[in-house]
């Protein structure tokens, strides 16, 4: 069954979704997991920080839909269906529950400190608990 991980932002937070996701995204790529980045709005924000967010990083990516050619990076960005090679992580940036997000080991969720995206994020935990999936939440600090 899918695991979901909350990873909540600080209210006062300065850190954006967006760098937070690269952050998760470095980790589970590390860890030797494939991600699917469903991000609606943010996407073409995610994709230029996945080459900048740190010094000397990069992690292999690229836009759904971009390319055909195999092999795929790591990380797919987009707001499409995931591919089939990338079930192990989906990282959802939007508002709503994606329809799909079963056919993954893992979920993260993160947080903005602001009010209404904590409202939203009530309403996706809840729309989770209510169908008996394992929650976790993360309280994240400032460094």
């Amino acid at each position: 069954m899918t695991r979901i991980d909350f990873h909540v932002l600080p209210e006062d937070s300065e850190n954006g979704i967006a760098l937070t996701a690269c952050q998760l995204c470095e980790k589970a790529v590390a860890e030797g997991k494939r991600v699917h980045i469903h991000a609606p709005t943010q996407a073409a924000e995610v994709d230029k920080l996945l080459w900048t967010f740190r010094q000397g990083s990069f992690i292999a990516h690229e836009r759904l839909g971009a390319s055909t050619e195999e092999p795929r990076p790591s990380v797919l960005i987009g707001d499409g269906e995931p591919l089939a090679s990338h079930h192990d992580v989906l990282i959802n940036l939007d508002a709503e529950v994606p329809g799909f997000f079963s056919r993954f080991e893992r979920v993260l969720e993160i947080v903005h400190g602001d009010a209404a995206s904590r409202a939203k994020s009530r309403e996706r935990f809840k729309f989770y608990r209510d169908r008996g999936y394992a929650l976790e939440t993360h309280k994240l600090t400032t460094p």
